[in-house]
């Protein structure tokens, strides 16, 4: 049984209440673009992790079975009990690490990009985390916590961080001592200097207190959410990137070979002396902190909804079939996921290419309907041809359509307006 995919219905009733709360207590913690990104960059982790998540649970049995020095019965509560604890201290050291190392931020950073905080953050997630994170569970492997009890106290833990994402809920007494909450969370996910790499927990912030790693929500320190060398991006695949190409080009130009070697596991935000020297980075000045944002028509914003929408089906879908089907049909089923939802950030950053690329994307779509019956992705049958036909005609109209208010929205704008002018210029020049 899936745990996660169960949950999937509920995290989106949870975020629909959320975003009725913001209205109501008028409120504006969501953007649209901000919610598409991080449930994009959620949306191709999933389908990254039916293809890699092999990595961890084989390694995990591997291990279990040839090196586990006890058998504890997985019929026993506590064995249950003192998994979920001791799963939650081994995810407090991955966490950890995920902050003070480069290689582990360049994966984990992925989460902390938003500049909001709702529970559309909580489904921000990494598609580059495997590479690592197996290795710091190998420890319950080898005290004999059998795979099964592994893989359901993992997806409970998982689980547990959804509701911690939000700013609706305050400070809850007592548990601010024990568990992770959203107010002890909301200072993880602060860039402010004060906040910086605190409360790591997954479900208990007692390892936080006991390794001096916990700090409490002050009030007289408003939390400013995001990562301190901004995404500035609505691209899940650059979100995705940012940092393991700053490491690439810091450790291409470095002059010495053992910090081309070394950058990727020192602590983050090192760089070679000679690197930081010639390429400076500078941070940027809180007091001066403006979230990033593209000027977009609602036309636009609707467009990008809707086909957003089935990239969400998408992604359900295949996490219903992943086990029945050939790895070959996943792979097919992510390029879809990726290219899809690459487009999309396109279309939210205004560039001036994306329409066109969304044509490609629309025209993509025969080939890949063809290539999904024959790999046994899908059943492919006459209706859903039509079906295509008619979601791609609807397509083309909803995007010329979006296209010319655009236009004439542009044609309407005059020199007082040139906020939106620049917005859209930061579009089209960050990396």
């Amino acid at each position: 049984m899936d745990l996660i995919l169960l949950a999937v219905p509920f995290f989106f009733v949870l975020i629909a209440v959320e975003l009725l709360a913001d209205r109501v207590r008028g409120q504006r913690n969501f953007t649209l673009a901000d919610s598409i990104n991080s449930l994009s960059t959620g949306a191709l982790s999933t389908s990254t992790g039916l293809l890699t998540k092999g990595v961890g649970l084989v390694t995990y049995a591997l291990a279990f079975e040839h090196m586990a020095l006890l058998r504890l019965p997985p019929q026993a509560w506590w064995v249950w009990l003192l998994a979920f604890v001791l799963y939650d201290f081994c995810y407090y050291w991955l966490h950890r690490l995920g902050h003070e190392r480069n290689v582990l931020w360049a994966a984990h950073s992925v989460h902390h990009q938003s500049e909001e905080y709702n529970l559309t953050t909580a489904l921000r997630q990494t598609s580059s985390g495997f590479i690592f994170s197996w290795l710091f569970y190998l420890p319950l492997a080898l005290l004999g916590v059998p795979p099964l009890v592994f893989i359901t106290v993992a997806s409970l833990n998982l689980l547990y961080q959804f509701w911690v994402h939000t700013r609706h809920i305050p400070k809850l007494g007592w548990f601010e001592w024990v568990l992770i909450t959203p107010s002890n969370h909301r200072v993880h996910h602060a860039q402010n200097p004060a906040y910086l790499d605190r409360n790591y927990g997954g479900v208990f912030i007692l390892w936080d207190r006991l390794f001096g790693t916990f700090k409490e929500e002050d009030p007289a320190e408003p939390v400013v959410f995001g990562v301190t060398t901004p995404l500035a991006s609505w691209n899940p695949l650059w979100a995705n990137l940012q940092f393991y190409a700053q490491l690439w080009h810091d450790a291409r130009r470095a002059d010495s070979l053992w910090d081309k070697l070394r950058i990727w596991f020192m602590p983050t935000g090192w760089r070679p002396a000679d690197v930081a020297a010639r390429y400076p980075q500078a941070k940027q000045d809180l007091a001066l902190f403006r979230k990033f944002e593209v000027a977009l028509g609602r036309a636009q914003q609707a467009y990008v909804a809707a086909q957003f929408v089935g990239y969400v089906a998408l992604g359900s879908y295949l996490m219903e079939v992943a086990e029945r089907v050939p790895t070959a049909a996943l792979v097919l089923g992510w390029a879809q996921m990726a290219f899809g939802l690459f487009v999309l950030g396109a279309l939210l950053e205004n560039r001036p290419w994306a329409m066109r690329l969304e044509l490609v994307r629309l025209l993509a779509n025969a080939p890949a309907l063809y290539l999904a019956g024959a790999l046994g992705l899908a059943v492919v049958v006459p209706p859903t041809w039509l079906f295509l036909v008619a979601y791609s005609l609807l397509s083309l109209w909803g995007l010329g359509f979006a296209r010319r208010l655009a236009l004439r929205a542009q044609r309407a704008e005059t020199p007082a307006q040139p906020q939106q002018a620049a917005q859209r210029q930061q579009a089209t020049e960050h990396p």
